[in-house]
């Protein structure tokens, strides 16, 4: 399958900002949950990709 050259990255892979569109929608997909979800998650926990995971049962 070839790469997506057209989807976004964040630049800083330990951190989720919930500010862009695209890199909401990037950590929803990579998280394999919803935007509610994800926010959730965030105001819960802070924004540490380590601990959205482990509070979303992704670790």
């Amino acid at each position: 399958m070839a790469d997506d050259l057209n989807e976004k990255i964040p630049q800083d892979q330990s951190r989720i900002s919930l500010s862009e569109d695209w890199e909401v929608k990037y950590w929803c997909k990579t998280l394999a949950c919803s935007v509610e979800e994800l926010t959730d998650a965030v105001k819960t926990v802070g924004n540490s990709v380590a601990a959205v995971k482990k509070h979303l049962g992704r670790d």
